[in-house]
């Protein structure tokens, strides 16, 4: 359709009914399309028929989990710092003095396997514009990375490009990378998650809204102009399965709806954005994203009190033949919708105009409750705003799979184990050198992570760590964490552990734990198993959530993360925000090299150890093993371990500490020797093998400054926190008394040669700041 071909009116939709519709081959079921129908009392026009596929589609409606996610608000813990939860763009918490932090993390998982530089590219663009639309100032991204086996041509074509978007659009932005996680499984192999994290700061009275009220106030599109980028990618791209194997021509098919991303007229949107809303220009905001103008002008609207009337001529358009159905699927990147008042249209516009970003207004606020669109005067979109808004909802038949009960009985205690301390030696340096435990430095090195010059801890760190307000030390820590494998074998206690992890990773710092953001990467909703496996994640987060005292504020769904029937392992990705009271008293996990005089810093295990092997880095490392039962949540020790390690922190006590998690305690030595660049010697209790390779969780291993171990003791004992001590920081290696002893000149060898060996030699060149 062309501005100078035939359109699809209201009036010609009324006058011929029975004209066929391509509804299915726009994601839409014969039932949804009679549901429309009875909607309207009559056919849909094309761009009605393009606006509901978009909105009804699972990436943007959530129809196939809203009845589940609605735990998250009927579970939640009380707390008083939750200023917007579920439901705005992004979740916004007060953390003292006057600041309020925006956070939220989403999927660009198809995009990225398609072509993924700007998959994933477009992925950070949209989470800095949902961060954006909230009022705040997007201050860091992070990324939570997972791809097939890292060996395999694939994923030797996905990684760098995937790395190269993210390093690309958020160097050019000029916001630091601050953390995130890199893991391989066969699981995601065609299915890479791409899972993209923002954070914003804000004043309290900063905070926006998006919604359309006020009848006669003005709907202005500003930012990039529209094109045919990204048609589609709602309906047909992220809520639907990928074929058997990318031979399939599926790839190539599909590559038409990736949006293209411009970070430099992101730069500009984002400064203009600020300024607009610091002069109390904007009434409402909404960024474009998902389902573009269709997505913005229905959401608005809906949330408003009244109506939309939309000239979808007046749309600036990149390319003039795009006519009403495309340029409402279109996802062109860079673009937000506002509501201003009439009287500051024209400060609206200069603003606009100072900062080279193209506005233009497109239409008004009514009261007549209806989403209405016209097309050089005639009317192509006339609507319920609310109907295509709210979407259908569905129970999904869900079903336990029966291969639970083999997996569960396929108990990791049958592998064969280190005998000696050589075995342990061996075991423990295949772990460390492995794609998922290996040094990550030539992925995080290609981004920024100290523009803007706040941040204060950064990857490898427990959690990302940024300076809020300089006088005070104000700041906030950051952690995301998953794992598939937990979460195949039981995805009520593995999502579970994900949570713990995180928060314990964010404790780890010295900061105490706020507030929850999730990524629900999952296979297809059509599939009983897995919406078994989708309700069991969504239970065993909220009730996880109520547990810890830390409300879920946002997040995303992403389904159909599978290659014909075969889907990836379910891998629900949670994010933690905390506070940091000051900056200053943080904590990093490098063991510190002994001062003159000082002492040696003495080593302490925290928490419980159980033989807990189910999904285990080691079982799957040196076994390649999946089964049995994952380790037991203990959320009250999650939460007297955290408390404990924020006093800790405030009183000066400790020099280092690091959580324990994928490869238990053997891994955090090691990485702590390496990032302090210090060794240790330790005694372990017990059975050399469990205290070393177990998971149970609820764990650190932390660094007592000299002289501090007597306080350390009591505050440990005050909280409830097992404390034993261990061994000393000091020397060029990791000695385990009576077993091994490895210099860290091996450790680091072993630890850093893996993925620059996979994916290319030496290190990346300079970094591109904006």
């Amino acid at each position: 359709m062309t501005p100078s071909g035939p359109v699809d009116t209201v009036a010609r939709a009324a006058a011929e009914a029975d004209l066929p519709q391509p509804f299915a081959e726009l994601g839409l079921t014969r039932d949804e399309y009679e549901k429309i129908v009875a909607t309207l009392g009559r056919r849909p026009t094309g761009a009605e028929l393009a606006l509901y596929s978009v909105m009804w589609s699972e990436h943007c409606s959530y129809k196939s989990s809203k009845v589940h996610l609605r735990q998250f608000a009927a579970k939640a813990p009380p707390s008083s710092a939750l200023l917007a939860g579920i439901g705005h763009n992004a979740g916004v918490v007060d953390i003292g003095q006057g600041y309020a932090v925006t956070f939220k993390i989403e999927s660009h998982n198809h995009p990225s396997y398609v072509e993924p530089h700007q998959g994933a590219a477009t992925g950070v663009g949209g989470i800095v514009r949902d961060i954006l639309a909230m009022g705040a100032r997007p201050v860091a991204v992070m990324d939570a990375l997972r791809f097939g086996p890292a060996d395999a041509p694939d994923t030797g074509r996905v990684l760098p490009g995937v790395v190269g978007g993210i390093s690309f659009y958020g160097n050019c932005l000029g916001l630091p990378n601050i953390g995130g996680e890199l893991d391989f499984d066969p699981s995601y192999a065609g299915n890479p998650l791409v899972n993209a994290l923002c954070v914003g700061v804000m004043r309290h009275d900063d905070l926006q809204v998006a919604s359309a009220s006020g009848p006669g106030n003005q709907v202005i599109l500003f930012g990039s102009t529209t094109g045919p980028d990204g048609v589609g990618g709602a309906s047909v791209l992220a809520s639907a399965t990928f074929g058997e194997a990318a031979s399939d021509r599926t790839a190539s098919a599909k590559r038409p709806s990736v949006q293209v991303g411009d970070p430099f007229t992101e730069k500009l949107l984002v400064e203009c954005c600020l300024e607009l809303f610091a002069g109390g220009l904007v009434a409402g905001i909404q960024d474009l994203g998902a389902a573009g103008v269709a997505c913005a002008t229905t959401e608005l609207a809906a949330a408003g009190a009244g109506g939309m009337r939309v000239r979808l001529d007046a749309v600036p358009l990149r390319d003039p033949a795009l006519g009403p159905p495309e340029i409402l699927m279109s996802e062109s990147q860079e673009r937000m919708m506002a509501v201003v008042e009439p009287g500051r249209v024209g400060e609206f516009l200069a603003v606009c105009a100072k900062w080279d970003v193209r506005a233009a207004v497109i239409g008004e606020v009514t009261d007549t409750g209806r989403l209405v669109m016209t097309w050089h005067g005639e009317t192509v979109v006339d609507i319920p705003p609310g109907s295509a808004a709210d979407g259908p909802v569905y129970e999904r038949p869900l079903a336990r799979p029966a291969s639970q009960d083999a997996l569960a009985a396929d108990d990791p205690a049958a592998l064969p184990r280190p005998a000696d301390g050589a075995g342990l030696r061996a075991d423990l340096l295949a772990m460390l050198g492995s794609p998922g435990l290996a040094d990550t430095s030539w992925v995080t090195d290609q981004y920024d992570r100290y523009v803007r010059g706040d941040t204060v801890l950064a990857m490898p760190e427990n959690a990302g760590l940024l300076r809020v307000d300089e006088a005070t030390g104000l700041g906030i820590a950051l952690a995301t964490d998953g794992n598939g494998r937990y979460c195949r074998l039981d995805p009520y206690l593995g999502t579970q552990l994900a949570l713990s992890e995180a928060y314990r990773n964010v404790a780890a710092t010295g900061a105490r734990p706020l507030a929850v953001t999730n990524c629900l990467n999952f296979g297809s909703p059509e599939d009983p198993a897995v919406m078994w496996q989708f309700a069991e994640a969504v239970r065993g987060l909220a009730d996880g959530c109520a547990a810890l005292g830390v409300p879920v504020t946002g997040g995303n769904v992403s389904f159909y993360n599978q290659t014909g029937t075969v889907a990836i392992h379910p891998t629900p990705v949670i994010g933690v925000l905390g506070v940091h009271d000051d900056v200053r008293r943080r904590v990093g996990l490098g063991f510190p090299a002994a001062r003159d005089g000082a002492g040696e810093a003495g080593i302490v295990l925290l928490g419980r150890t159980e033989p807990e092997f189910g999904g285990s880095a080691w079982a799957h490392v040196c076994h390649g093993h999946l089964g049995g039962r994952p380790p037991a949540p203990d959320l009250e020790a999650e939460r007297r371990l955290a408390a404990l390690l924020a006093a800790a922190a405030a009183d000066g006590l400790l020099a280092a500490a690091h959580d324990l998690s994928d490869g238990g305690l053997a891994i955090a030595l090691a990485e702590s020797c390496l990032r302090g660049g210090t060794g240790c010697t330790v005694r372990l209790p017990g059975d050399p093998f469990t205290a070393l390779f177990s998971e149970s969780p609820a764990r650190a291993v932390v660094a007592v400054r000299p002289g501090a171990e007597p306080a350390f003791g009591r505050l440990a004992a005050a909280y409830g926190v097992p404390a034993v001590a261990i061994g000393i920081v000091g020397g060029d290696s990791l000695t385990v008394a009576g077993s091994f002893s490895i210099p860290l000149a091996e450790l680091g060898a072993v630890h850093a040669r893996t993925l620059p060996a996979l994916f290319g030699p030496g290190r990346p060149g300079p970094v591109l700041s904006g």
